[in-house]
């Protein structure tokens, strides 16, 4: 399964996102959509679309993008919210959600800093640290200077072939 992972579009989705989107099979967008239910649904007409609800998107947005979601995809547990911070300094919410869940995968937005990492304090069910994504920002608002996506393959309880998009601002 090929996904994509998108963050802080603030109405904006580019040229660029399509295409480097083409093959994915899902688009999972970690809130601040932006631009109302414009943007959201521009995503979910390209392709199918998991989100959240993010901090400075319109509240009845929530009907459809909840503030966190915990799926499962390819054997893996994913657990996404928008505000969610990074191994060490996680948002408190974040970390309570953490704890409930022990997702093998954490995706998150809001900062505008594109991380990839492992956290060793929180090991999943599979003996593995949970990774933690955070796509960056895909946006022109903010202080970012390169605009960001990821998209990888889920298999059979695995991740591979990561790939990130850098578009300068």
């Amino acid at each position: 399964m090929n996904i994509g992972i998108i963050s802080d579009t603030h109405g904006i989705f580019s040229p660029q996102f399509i295409d480097f989107f083409a093959d994915c099979d899902e688009i999972w967008h970690a809130g601040d959509f932006g631009g109302g239910y414009s943007t959201a649904a521009a995503i979910a007409a390209f392709k199918p679309l998991i989100g959240v609800v993010g901090n400075c998107d319109e509240r009845g947005l929530m009907y459809d993008y909840p503030i966190h979601r915990y799926f499962q995809r390819e054997g893996l547990n994913i657990l996404m919210t928008h505000i969610g911070g990074y191994p060490g300094n996680y948002d408190f919410r974040a970390r309570q959600l953490i704890e409930r869940y022990r997702p093998d995968v954490f995706v998150c937005g809001h900062s505008h800093i594109l991380r990839v990492m492992r956290d060793g304090h929180y090991p999943t069910g599979k003996g593995t640290d949970m990774l933690v994504i955070n796509p960056g920002a895909a946006g022109l608002q903010g202080f970012h200077i390169v605009r960001t996506a990821i998209r990888l393959k889920i298999n059979e309880g695995g991740l591979s072939d990561l790939e990130v998009l850098n578009i300068d601002k």
